[in-house]
This record gives structure tokens, C-alpha cells and sequence, in this order.
């Protein structure tokens, strides 16, 4: 597999707070120089926006005419270490959409539990489309409490990126209908372990080629068959 070119070339970024129902957010910006689309990116449930997913689609989709924003959800930004409840990440990520100024499309999306709240806001938000990075369709151990209503949901053009292990939902767990991208021997995290058959810098190769093509032909291109 082929390195995404100019992968290690430092991007210059914004920073901002901004204010939410819940307490201070963060905004960070890594902006294209002539961008053809936006996406809006938040967390998971333990985690910020330092992730390596995330850290990766900032770096390399900007290169590529697409402006990242990553969003840190206030209970983080307080210095929490377990996230408030469903409907404050939802709000959060409301107003991290409302303080942007973007005039090209914005996809909104996020991993885990920030792929949950960008699937149920993403309509409401005018979002063109929806971006979900290991999307916990279930608890572990509990394939019968499904959260595939919500990705189904979300009535816009939307991509999956699912690790082949992830124990909150496997790919082949997903409705067919639902477009994925699958990182071969990733875990929910998207890592995989030493001995797999493809490298960290791969599996993060997959998920910012995965996304780029799919904005590129759903959202940039105006192409939606949805």
C-alpha cells in the first residue's frame, strides 16, 4: 500500500474555545488553502482529539482540499475523565457546528461515541453527509442491544470505518446498506497488533484514503446516490 503523499508535512492550525450548553469546548483547525469540503470531527468516550485516527485524517485531508475541525467536548476540556451523558455530546457538537464558518459542505463525524452523537445530529445539523469511525452498534458482549437505528437514521450519505475485531460491532454485523470501510485485524480503536498483516501507518492509511474518496465522490462531487 501506497504512503498518502506529503503524510509527514506539518499543517499550521487554529485553536479556539467556544461556548456550549454544557461548559467550554475546543475548536481545532486545520484549514485546506482551497478547500472543497469541511469535516467536523469529535471523540470518543475516553478519549480526546488525540487519537490517531483523528490525528491523521487532520493531517493528511487538509493536503487534499478538505478542512478538518476537531472538536473536544467540554467534559474533556474540563479535565473529566468519563463523558457526560449522551444529549450534552449532542449539544456540544451542535454548537461546534453553529461557531463554524465553512461556505462548502460539512460532513459531520466522530469515532465511537462521537460517531453516535454526529449520527444523530448530523440532518438537523445540514450536514451533506456522515462520517463514523468505529461505530459502537452494540456494548460489548450484547449484539442484542442494537444501535443501528441511529446510523440508519441519519438519511444522509454516510461511511463507516470499522476494525475487523472491534468487539462493539464487527463489519459483518452492519446491514448491508450501510457503506463501510473495514481496517483489516483493527480493534474498536482501529489499532492493530504487531503481528497482523498490515502496519499501524497502513491501518491509518485506510481510514484517510477511505475518507478522502468517499468525500470526494458523496459530498464534494454533489455524486450522493443516497
Amino acid at each position: 500500500m501506497t504512503q498518502p503523499r506529503r503524510w509527514h508535512d506539518a499543517l499550521v492550525r487554529t485553536e479556539r474555545k467556544i461556548q456550549t450548553p454544557h461548559g467550554e469546548g475546543r475548536l481545532v483547525t486545520h484549514r485546506a488553502p482551497s478547500p472543497v469540503a469541511t469535516l467536523l470531527l469529535s471523540h470518543g468516550a475516553g478519549n480526546g482529539i488525540d487519537t490517531a485516527d483523528l490525528q491523521a485524517l487532520a493531517r493528511f485531508l487538509p493536503k487534499n482540499d478538505v478542512t478538518v475541525v476537531l472538536f473536544e467536548q467540554p467534559w474533556k476540556v474540563a479535565g473529566r475523565k468519563v463523558a457526560t451523558p449522551p444529549a450534552t455530546l449532542d449539544a456540544g457538537l451542535v454548537a461546534a457546528a453553529s461557531a463554524m464558518r465553512t461556505r462548502t459542505p460539512l460532513v459531520v463525524g466522530g469515532r465511537s461515541a462521537g460517531a453516535r452523537s454526529a449520527a444523530r445530529t448530523a440532518k438537523s445539523l445540514g450536514a451533506a453527509g456522515c462520517l463514523c469511525l468505529a461505530f459502537p452498534l452494540h456494548p460489548p458482549g450484547h449484539p442484542e442491544k442494537s444501535r443501528v437505528d441511529e446510523l440508519l437514521g441519519t438519511r444522509l450519505p454516510t461511511l463507516v470505518i470499522q476494525g475487523e475485531r472491534d468487539s462493539m460491532g464487527r463489519p459483518e454485523e452492519f446491514p448491508p446498506q450501510v457503506e463501510l470501510a473495514v481496517v483489516p485485524s483493527g480493534d474498536h480503536s482501529l489499532r492493530v497488533p504487531a503481528r497482523a498483516e498490515i502496519t499501524t501507518e497502513e491501518a491509518l492509511t485506510i481510514v484517510v484514503e477511505s475518507t478522502l474518496e468517499w468525500m470526494i465522490r458523496e459530498v464534494a462531487g454533489g455524486g450522493s446516490r443516497h
